[in-house]
């Protein structure tokens, strides 16, 4: 594929990005410390990225949707580097606020730009396997840039972390200048058509799950490093490593969550995933005191978690195929909508009670998701036969009048 690499350095770039999301769970205790606020407080920084970047990539990719690919890349990528640099200077929670929300607007628009990028770039019949690179890029920096980000806080200053994903930012941009052909933009999705789909209670509900399932993660995962440090014990290097063990956990249960779709089916995969998911965070809440038995619980969280992405993305795909693409950007916007909810519930538990407590409420959220599932599931079969059935009256007449 002669585009090949341009479609991995796009990937590389979305890898970037997506460190600048979730670098802030590995560092969330030194910036509070450093800042002055509580670790509630802090939490609220991912919760104002996930609502920025739910509620505003939609409108940024509308508005900018007839405008050249390449030049909306790099406008993206330029306010991506102001925001980091931002960060880097900042002197307050509130200057900190506005640099991440900068930064959350600058990713989703980057990212979603650069999925219709790929796809223009790959050969017909490969548009899948180029989207798919993408995501990859911006899922691995959950398993590479989170711990790094934490090495490098540690190490340093947790603003170094972010003038070094700045300073790559600014190399990236060139790179995009001088690899990324020009592309026409497209006619936008008018946001009335996008939000369309949301009257139909088959596909609420399926999108509930997805709301449900991130919130109860978030809940967790956004006080992971504070948690592993004050109800585990645990080490500054045994919380990197821990990281690291996590990241690599949720690539192989995404990769093993697409692998069980295809050999067991979405219910039995899906609401499976979801109910060892809620057990794992139950196990971690017993063994808290242990880093012995945290480290493989840990694993088993990852693993059982990301298990249910691949799964619920075909799901949603296999409700909606004539519309499938609007279908994920609605996902992609509940999902961030449902980790901004699940860190600022978070910080409302971590704030009237012991940390510990997260990850109760985070198993709650997910057995939520899992009844959820079920809901979901049972209301397809039970519109599938309803249609079918009204297929077959409408068969019938034509051969009547016939």
């Amino acid at each position: 594929m002669r585009n090949a690499w341009k479609i991995y350095m796009l990937a590389v770039v979305s890898f970037l990005v997506g460190t600048s999301e979730f670098i802030i769970a590995g560092i969330l205790d030194l910036i509070a410390k450093d800042i002055g606020v509580s670790l509630s407080a802090a939490g609220q920084l991912i919760t104002a990225f996930s609502l920025a970047y739910g509620f505003g990539t939609p409108i940024l990719v509308a508005l900018t949707a007839r405008m050249e690919r390449r030049n909306v890349l790099l406008a993206a990528l330029g306010l991506f580097v102001l925001s980091n640099a931002a960060a880097v200077l900042t002197v307050d929670f509130v200057s900190l606020m506005a640099a991440r929300i900068a930064m959350a607007l600058s990713s989703g628009m980057f990212v979603v730009v650069a999925l219709t990028v790929a796809a223009k770039l790959a050969p017909e019949g490969r548009q899948g396997s180029a989207i798919a690179t993408v995501v990859m890029g911006f899922s691995t920096a959950l398993i590479v840039g989170v711990p790094l980000g934490r090495v490098v806080a540690s190490a340093f200053d947790w603003k170094a972390a972010f003038g070094g994903i700045g300073a790559l930012g600014l190399l990236t941009m060139f790179a995009v200048f001088r690899t990324i052909p020009r592309t026409e933009g497209e006619q936008p999705v008018p946001l009335r058509r996008q939000l369309a789909l949301l009257k139909d209670p088959k596909l609420t509900v399926a999108l509930s799950v997805t709301f449900m399932w991130i919130l109860g993660y978030s809940v967790t995962y956004t006080y992971i490093s504070p948690y592993l440090l004050e109800i585990t014990g645990m080490s500054e290097r045994q919380v990197s490593i821990g990281l690291f063990a996590f990241g690599i956990a949720s690539l192989i249960g995404s990769k093993l969550g697409g692998y069980g779709t295809d050999k067991w089916g979405v219910p039995r995969t899906l609401t499976g995933g979801m109910l060892l998911h809620a057990i794992s965070l139950v196990l971690l809440s017993a063994g808290a005191g242990s880093p012995a038995v945290v480290f493989p619980v840990l694993m088993l969280w990852a693993f059982a978690a990301w298990s249910s992405g691949p799964t619920q993305q075909y799901y949603l795909m296999s409700l909606t195929p004539e519309a499938s693409g609007i279908m994920l950007s609605l996902n992609s916007s509940v999902l961030q909508l449902g980790m901004a909810a699940g860190a600022g519930l978070g910080g409302v538990v971590a704030d009237r009670a012991p940390l510990s407590a997260v990850s109760w409420i985070g198993a709650a959220g997910v057995l939520l998701a899992a009844a959820t599932a079920v809901a979901s599931l049972r209301l397809s079969r039970v519109r599938a036969r309803a249609d079918s059935c009204a297929r077959g009256f409408a068969q019938a007449d034509v051969q009547a009048e016939a």
